[in-house]
């Protein structure tokens, strides 16, 4: 088997840490930000989100790959991460409806995997010294060449990538002959966010990042959505705009994570690039409409300032984030708009936001 001749490679990080492993299938090099992931399981909805782009993926669960992968559980239409470190990686699987193995899966997604690391002592690294620039590679001999590159890479901060992963061209998702519709802005989305609105009796019109508003009402929605994606949310100005007419016009909105930020920015609220961000499928969060507790996924390294948030005038907090009391849900005052920072739609995680969708659902029926 392929395994059984593995290539020493190693991650370097943006400060010197560097940490050692071996290759998983072919040797290679690649550059991204380092983040971790808490998720025990959900790995193949996770390599392809699109708002893990330009990322490097640390998984903190010990084992990946042991259930393999299968077609329908992909989020979009391959894998999105930079690259994939692991402690132990799996080339065999046992789940019986699983189509492949997550080997033969990265590697027709031209994905370059490292594992035999330390992810233990890697993850307590990231979260001391915070989510950083980080290079894997096989390519030890060109160390020195190889660290200037990693010096020159782009950081996070200030990168616009929802222009990477975004549609195209608009397109129709679901039943058209629907009860409602819904046109979407597409920073990143996942299909499990569609799924979840066409599960509703809704038709979803997709349209890129940079669609104008009068092209998305011209098709004639019942309300408007603004979805996950990449990078950082202050160079999205388009969106911003959008969100602001959408606003304007009293239309219905819901945003999440990446078009929550959007919705947060077009209301004057800054955004700022966390320590670490969150990305598990364990994260406890507060509904204070209703007191009750949500167990929720989350990816994100950016986050909505709190004190802005506050003292607002048109908008409210809705939800807070347990762990670290930041802000992960808001409404817009007098408005039918309302955004979380996390994913209810729960690709991988739990079922317990997806009420959110109804809420939804009922403001296009208003």
């Amino acid at each position: 088997m392929k395994y059984q001749a593995k290539q020493k490679a190693f991650i370097l990080l943006e400060d010197g840490a560097i940490f050692y492993g071996k290759a998983v299938g072919k040797p290679g090099t690649s550059y991204g930000e380092v983040c971790f992931n808490t998720g025990v399981t959900g790995y193949q909805e996770i390599f392809t989100d699109p708002s893990y782009f330009g990322q490097i993926m640390v998984t903190t669960n010990a084992h990946i790959g042991n259930y393999g992968t299968v077609e329908e559980d992909n989020q979009s239409s391959g894998v999105k991460i930079a690259g994939l470190v692991c402690k132990n990686f799996s080339y065999e699987y046992s789940r019986p409806r699983a189509d492949q193995s997550l080997e033969s899966f990265l590697e027709k997604n031209n994905l370059f995997a490292i594992s035999d690391v330390d992810t233990r002592a890697l993850v307590s690294y990231i979260r001391d010294n915070g989510a950083m620039n980080a290079v894997i590679s096989t390519e030890l001999d060109r160390m020195e060449q190889i660290t200037q590159s990693l010096k020159e890479f782009p950081k996070m901060k200030g990168l616009e990538l929802a222009s990477r992963v975004s549609t195209k061209e608009a397109y129709v998702y679901g039943d058209e002959n629907a009860t409602y519709k819904v046109a979407a802005l597409d920073l990143g989305v996942k299909k499990n966010i569609l799924d979840s609105l066409v599960e509703r009796d809704v038709c979803v019109k997709v349209f890129p990042y940079d669609a104008k508003y009068e092209d998305m009402e011209s098709w004639n929605p019942n309300g408007y959505f603004f979805s996950n994606g990449p990078g950082d949310p202050e160079p999205l100005t388009a969106a911003q705009e959008l969100a602001k007419t959408v606003l304007e016009k009293n239309k219905p909105a819901f945003g999440i994570c990446l078009g929550h930020q959007v919705i947060a920015l077009a209301n004057g609220i800054s955004t700022y690039k966390m320590h670490n961000g969150h990305r598990g499928i364990n994260h406890p969060v507060k509904n204070l409409q209703t007191n009750k507790g949500e167990i929720t996924s989350q990816n994100h390294g950016f986050a909505i300032n709190r004190e802005e948030t506050e003292k607002s005038e048109v908008v409210e907090i809705t939800h807070l984030h347990l762990n670290d009391q930041t802000v992960a849900g808001i409404r817009i005052k007098n408005k039918s708009c309302f955004s979380v920072q996390y994913h209810p739609e729960a690709s991988p995680g739990p079922n317990d936001s997806k009420y959110l969708f109804d809420q939804f659902v009922d403001n296009l029926s208003k």
